[in-house]
C-alpha cells in the first residue's frame, strides 16, 4: 500500500505540473484521480461491506488529497457496497467524487442490481454525497434503452465513457483481438442519449476506443 501511496502521490504532482503548462483563463483543467475496483471489474469475486470498502480505499483518496487533486473518480464499478466505501472515504477527506457503475448487456450491474437501483442505493446511504454518477465500459446499446423517462435518478447521470465494441463483457474477457467498433455510430448514439440527457457533458471512451472515437463524439454532440 505504501508503494500505492507514493505512485499516485507522485503521479498528481506530474499531472499539476503538466497543468500549469496548458491552462489558462479560458480553459480550466480538473486534476482528478481515479480509483477502480478491487477485484476484477467483470465479476464480483468477493464483495466488501461499504466499511471494509472505505478503509481500502481511504489510503489511496487521502494521498490524491494530500498530493493536491481536485477530485476523485471511481470508475468500473460493479457491486453498491464498494462504492458506497469510495463515497464515504471521499467524504473523509473532503473531496468531491464521481462514482461510475459499469453494466451487462441486460443494462444491470453484474450483481444484479439495476442502474437506478444502484445510483438510489448510493444517494440514500451517503445523503445524496457524489458529485454525479457516470457510466462506463460498456456500449450504450447495453443501456440506452434503461436512460429513458424523467426519473430523478437519470438527472444525476452527467458522464460517460462507453466501450467501442457491443460485446459482453464475457466476451471481451476471452477476445484476442481489439474490437474498436464504428466511430462514427458510436458518435451518433452518444448524440441520441444527450439529446435525452442534455447534462450529459463528461464524455470519453474506454475499452477499444481511441483518437477516432474521440472525434466521433466531439463532431456528434458539438452539432
Amino acid at each position: 500500500m505504501e508503494q500505492l501511496v507514493d505512485v499516485n502521490r507522485r503521479a498528481v504532482a506530474w499531472v499539476i505540473d503538466l497543468k500549469g503548462k496548458f491552462a489558462s483563463p479560458t480553459t480550466r483543467i480538473v486534476v482528478n484521480g481515479v480509483v477502480g475496483p478491487r477485484g476484477d471489474g467483470y465479476r464480483v469475486d468477493a464483495k466488501m461491506t461499504a466499511g471494509e470498502a472505505h478503509t481500502y480505499h481511504n489510503p489511496q483518496i487521502e494521498a490524491f488529497k494530500d498530493a493536491g487533486a481536485e477530485m476523485v473518480s471511481a470508475i468500473t464499478m460493479n457491486y453498491v457496497e464498494e462504492a458506497i466505501g469510495i463515497v464515504r472515504a471521499a467524504q473523509a477527506n473532503s473531496i468531491p467524487v464521481v462514482i461510475s457503475f459499469t453494466v451487462e448487456t441486460d443494462g444491470k450491474l453484474v450483481s444484479g442490481d439495476t442502474l437506478e437501483a444502484a445510483i438510489e442505493t448510493v444517494e440514500q446511504a451517503t445523503g445524496a454525497a457524489p458529485a454525479y454518477y457516470m457510466v462506463n465500459c460498456a456500449h450504450p446499446t447495453h443501456f440506452d434503452d434503461v436512460l429513458l423517462g424523467h426519473a430523478s435518478w437519470t438527472k444525476r447521470v452527467r458522464g460517460l465513457r462507453a466501450n467501442a465494441s457491443t460485446k459482453s463483457h464475457a466476451e471481451l474477457d476471452v477476445a484476442t483481438e481489439l474490437d474498436a467498433g464504428n466511430p462514427q455510430e458510436l458518435g451518433r448514439q452518444y448524440q441520441k442519449l444527450r439529446k435525452r440527457l442534455p447534462q450529459l457533458s463528461v464524455l470519453g471512451g474506454c475499452c477499444g476506443t481511441d483518437h477516432r472515437h474521440i472525434v466521433a463524439i466531439c463532431d456528434a454532440c458539438d452539432k
